[in-house]
């Protein structure tokens, strides 16, 4: 499928523009690193606990800030998501026996300020055993003739009903059970005196210790710079070596750039962000390797025209394939990014802004390299003997022409 058929745009023309905006970008995002001291790492490559809290009405952030920090020491970051009432509390990372500590020192000091303060088990923050084992005893007392399999099935109920969609695991109130299957008057009634429904409920913690923390953000350095050097040979394999280096600049060029972005908009670098990374490399290497092999295609089949009119037509008989791809592929990562929630975050905004810098590398960056390297063979040449064989210009990838093309 083809949706412009026999262009014949100016690219090459226009790299100015693109490569002054790289330039700036990266630029911006060098400095924004030096300043910060490095990319902010999340809890994956740092270690720290990771708490994701949903509030029944979220207090300021400001507010859960100084509960926490009654108990917890140290730098203690609260991130508020957008159109709900949830939280990310972040604390940085702990000697790995403390760990655990530090979750129940979070949840001890969000008790304090924000919990119930009735004495009552919190339906809100309990799992399904502790919940069976609370309910046993009170419904025996109160004549509820349950077996022990009932208790744990109307536990299971009454969580199912918590964690549903509609409540994302939190009950307003514990008389709003009254609809949970299972729950007659006489439970609601145990419910109602045994049970409170606090004003917060844990959805999400995470804990890495330090080390494992360290051990990690190497580890995802040393997978990036494998991916690029594996690329690299493959490429000068199977084209030429100029074309090898040209394609790992570009994406390099991606990849600072993302991660610069990363900076400059304050967000954290987690392991789901460097999975979409190493996405983003095999797919703007994908994407320029599509455009070498048409420089590669018309250097065999064309004796006419300069070297960069064969490259600038080769990008315009791959546009429609590139608009193509490009495009879904992005529209995809924005629908993540939109609507992906908090957890495909920083995995969709690597997404979006590495297809749209690697789009444009592919046919800005990497391409105008293979232009200057032939232009700098060109003047050496022209710098030897007239007519000496060593002389003459050769095109990157002229050497595999068809010998009766190549006269």
């Amino acid at each position: 499928m083809e949706i412009f058929k026999q262009t014949n745009y100016d690219f090459l023309g226009k790299k100015w523009p693109f490569i002054i905006a790289s330039l700036i970008l990266t630029v911006a995002g060098l400095t924004s690193l030096f300043m910060k001291g490095g990319p902010k790492y999340g809890i994956d490559f740092t270690g720290g606990a990771l708490m994701e809290v949903n509030f029944k009405q979220r207090p300021p952030a400001d507010a859960i800030r100084a509960a926490v920090r009654k108990k917890v020491p140290g730098e203690i970051e609260v991130q508020e998501i957008s159109n709900t009432q949830e939280v990310l509390i972040d604390t940085e990372g702990k000697d790995e026996k403390q760990m655990e500590q530090v979750r129940a020192d979070i949840i001890g000091s969000l008790n304090d300020a924000f919990g119930d303060k009735s004495g009552k088990v919190d339906v809100n923050n309990i799992g399904q055993d502790a919940l069976a084992g609370a309910l046993r005893d009170p419904l025996q007392r109160a004549g509820v003739a349950y077996t022990d399999d009932q208790v744990q099935a109307l536990a299971k109920s009454i969580l199912a009903y918590r964690d549903s969609t509609q409540r994302s695991g939190l009950i307003a109130s514990v008389n709003d059970l009254a609809s949970v299957p299972g729950v007659t008057p006489q439970v609601l009634g145990v419910l109602k005196d045994q049970f409170a429904a606090n004003s917060f409920a844990i959805r999400r913690v995470e804990i890495v210790g330090p080390k494992i923390g360290a051990d990690l953000r190497g580890q995802a350095i040393r997978v990036v710079l494998y991916a690029l050097a594996a690329m690299l040979i493959y490429i000068a394999f199977r084209f030429e070596w100029i074309y090898g280096v040209a394609a790992v600049i570009a994406v390099f060029h991606d990849t600072i750039i993302t991660i610069g972005l990363f900076s400059l908009f304050n967000r954290q670098i987690d392991l789901t962000v460097i999975a979409a990374l190493l996405t983003l490399v095999g797919y703007s290497m994908n994407d320029t390797i599509v455009v070498f092999d048409r420089i590669r295609e018309n250097l065999k089949l064309q004796r006419r025209g300069t070297f960069a009119e064969i490259v600038n037509a080769s990008i315009n008989q791959t546009l429609s394939r590139t608009i193509l791809t490009s495009g879904l592929t992005l529209l995809t990562a924005l629908a993540l990014f939109f609507f992906g929630g908090q957890v495909l975050s920083g995995f969709s905004f690597a997404l979006v802004i590495g297809i749209i810098i690697g789009t444009y590398s592919s046919v800005f960056i990497a391409s105008p390299i293979l232009i200057f390297w032939y232009e700098l063979v060109e003047k050496r040449g022209r710098r030897g003997k007239a007519g000496s064989p060593s002389a003459r210009p050769v095109l990157p990838g002229a050497a595999k022409r068809p010998a009766k093309l190549a006269k």
